[in-house]
């Protein structure tokens, strides 16, 4: 009788479970974003090229075949091809080749 009992309970709960979960996976699927924050770092002679190695690192954090389109598009800093950008930020200084700059964003999907 407890086996039955503790087996009632334990499926309740699974349920109860399951079903708080359930509308916080659709208001997720809603949305329709999955977004991700990323930094990257990069050095180079100048800050133009420190930049994009920054940028570069954010994007290989991210996903390769973002940086692989980046690549071969010839695409802006600040842009990832498949994600939307938003609240890019970076800090430049002198440094390792000559400049060092820190870049993050928000990259949803």
């Amino acid at each position: 009788m407890k086996k039955v009992l503790k087996s009632l309970v334990f499926a309740a709960a699974v349920a109860v479970s399951a079903s708080a979960v359930a509308p916080m996976a659709a208001a997720q699927g809603k949305a329709g974003a999955t977004c991700v924050k990323k930094a990257g770092e990069g050095t180079g002679s100048s800050k133009d090229g420190a930049l994009f190695q920054a940028w570069e690192a954010v994007l290989q954090a991210t996903d390769w075949g973002s940086w692989a389109s980046f690549m071969a598009s010839g695409a802006k800093i600040g842009t990832a091809p498949g994600y939307k950008v938003s609240k890019v930020g970076q800090k430049c200084s002198p440094g390792g080749l000559g400049q060092v700059c820190r870049m993050q964003a928000t990259l949803c999907k």
